[in-house]
């Protein structure tokens, strides 16, 4: 991770004078201005970036009892984390430096070394965690924290060299919006697997699965997490099936499908209701074949890296593999405008579950024109759409199929 973020921090130095992207983001009238590399506006975002990240790490490292998880902590060696954490404050200090040299408009490198500045007041990389007892409920702001660090060094450079839509900014008008999505999905994920977990053990620990948990446990660790990923995509396939054919449910599902700029982080756009059904009906096989935490976390790993990619802006050509792996081509059909080819491609790691089904369609090299909900319009902002779906339908609820919009 540490040489990630390394080699990050060295492209995006390097880039300052190497090349100029074609970013947009919203000035403060909100018209689209186009951001030049080397004019300081670039570091200064990621200036902050690294910052928040930095003092959030900072606050986990105060509150593991509350801010972590459990799990996690079993596998990630908190004495990597401290060295990714100092080398997360290095790049912060170094870009608000750049930006405060080179830009016109000196705030964002300002906040970058202020928000830097308060995490290192508070401990920084070198915070003592004492003895603690793991609080019955908690968040998992350790597991955010390192998958947005793993998934933006991936991604933004893909999505920069190699986009589907070479037109499209990474600033599009519900960015913080999708932003806001992406850490509430992530800070679920303990706190969903507890709330699953229970219930699942309680209400079918009668059923006669002996045999199968058996020949299950005397499996390869690999064996088992293919197992994991196969019945969990089996049953999420059946839950968002269930999404666009219940009307009632379709308002919570039709939010994600109202993204029209698909990039790495608005696949996370999932309303809390559609993410905790979908989750549950995912896990809930894990448990019942009695597969151990560390294949359900490894899985847990998979699926959001696999989800993200998904709906990444990128365009690669991924040969025979995009007939055995769920890709970004094949799932953009999933989100195409067109109601023609609507109801296809539920799957999110094997495209032979939708062939079973019969809802596969991937027609050779070609991706859809656009994807969204047509005229459909939805409140900006996470908390009015996350209000959206009780007070109202979306207006593809008027059609008698509702796959129809």
């Amino acid at each position: 991770m540490l040489g990630s973020l390394i080699i990050m921090g060295d492209f995006f130095c390097r880039a300052h004078t190497l090349v100029e992207v074609d970013l947009i983001i919203r000035s403060m009238k909100g018209n689209p201005t186009r951001i030049r590399i080397g004019e300081g506006k670039i570091s200064g975002i990621l200036s902050i970036v690294f910052a928040i990240i930095s003092l959030c790490g900072v606050i986990c490292f105060h509150f593991p009892e509350y801010l972590t998880t459990p799990e996690f902590r079993e596998v990630y060696d908190v004495e990597i984390l401290r060295r990714v954490l100092f080398a997360c404050l290095s790049f912060s200090f170094f870009l608000a430096i750049t930006s405060f040299l080179r830009g016109k408009n000196k705030r964002l490198g300002v906040y970058g070394l202020i928000i830097s500045a308060l995490a290192i007041v508070l401990g920084g990389s070198a915070v003592v965690v004492e003895d603690f007892e793991q609080s019955i409920v908690s968040v998992s702001l350790d597991w955010l924290l390192i998958d947005m660090l793993i998934l933006s060094a991936i991604f933004v450079p893909l999505e920069l060299f190699f986009p589907q839509k070479s037109e499209q900014t990474k600033f599009h008008a519900e960015w913080k919006t999708d932003l806001v999505y992406f850490a509430v999905s992530h800070l679920l994920v303990a706190l969903t697997a507890v709330a699953v977990k229970a219930p699942a053990e309680i209400l079918f620990k009668e059923l006669p699965l002996s045999g199968i948990r058996n020949a299950v446990s005397n499996c390869p660790f690999l064996v088992q997490l293919f197992i994991a990923m196969l019945v969990a995509d089996v049953f999420q396939y059946a839950a968002h099936y269930t999404f666009h054919k219940n009307r009632f449910l379709w308002r919570f599902h039709a939010l994600h499908h109202s993204i029209r700029s698909i990039d790495w982080i608005a696949g996370s756009r999932l309303h809390i209701v559609d993410i905790l059904i979908t989750r549950s009906f995912s896990y809930i096989p894990i448990y019942l074949l009695g597969l151990p935490l560390p294949v359900f976390y490894a899985y847990v790993a998979i699926v959001a890296l696999q989800a993200v990619a998904a709906h990444a802006n990128i365009r690669i050509p991924f040969g025979p593999l995009k007939y055995l792996l769920v890709t970004p081509q094949y799932h953009n059909w999933h989100h195409c405008e067109d109601p023609e080819f609507y109801d296809k491609n539920f799957a999110i790691h094997f495209p032979f579950i939708d062939m079973i089904f019969g809802t596969y369609y991937l027609p050779g090299s070609d991706w859809p024109e656009s994807t969204g909900l047509g005229k459909e319009k939805y409140p900006q902002g996470y908390f009015k759409q996350l209000a959206f779906p009780f007070k109202g339908a979306p207006g593809t609820m008027d059609l008698d199929n509702v796959s129809d919009r």
